[in-house]
């Protein structure tokens, strides 16, 4: 590869000075990484950030990047109402919703992080948010939905264990 070949002749006080810059910074170099990134995209369109997730997944591949976990959260839906001008009729109703898809990316190098958020940046589709952030609990909790019949035992179960209706006494 010529950049291991790279070898820069320098003129200092009339004589050459020949540096290999490739051992230099091997030697003096440790690598740094970026841990726990979450590469969060929002959408209207579903196809269309089904496919950008998708190629974002390719991209980090190609990059050498580990990408640990790929996944959905539900939709939200949005009523939006239009009123007529100077009243308070409405004139429409739209139900909008936006879908989300995440990456979580691991270990990533840091010269190659900020070819990965350019690439993302130039490839991002029209309506389409990108939103990447350092890895914290609240996305864990927000991955997953809480089971409503399994808090409603919880719930009745408390209530039966500090003695109130239709449950055992405590001794």
């Amino acid at each position: 590869m010529a950049i291991q070949n790279l070898v820069v002749q320098k003129e200092a006080a009339g004589s050459k000075v020949s540096l290999n810059f490739r051992s230099e910074i091997a030697q003096n170099y440790s690598k740094d990484y970026i841990t726990h990134v979450n590469v969060q995209i929002k959408g209207y369109d579903f196809p269309i950030l089904e496919s950008y997730q998708r190629y974002l997944h390719s991209v980090a591949e190609y990059l050498d990047i580990d990408v640990s976990d790929c996944y959905a959260l539900p939709p939200q839906a949005t009523q939006v109402q239009r009123l007529r001008p100077n009243s308070a009729v409405v004139e429409a109703e739209y139900r909008l919703t936006v879908y989300e898809r995440n990456l979580q990316i691991n270990d990533v190098d840091a010269p190659v992080y900020p070819v990965f958020l350019r690439i993302a940046q130039a490839a991002l589709p029209e309506g389409v948010h990108l939103c990447v952030q350092e890895h914290s609990d609240e996305f864990e909790e927000r991955r997953y939905v809480p089971d409503r019949d399994l808090l409603d035992l919880k719930a009745e179960l408390e209530r039966m264990q500090s003695g109130g209706l239709g449950g055992p006494k405590k001794k």
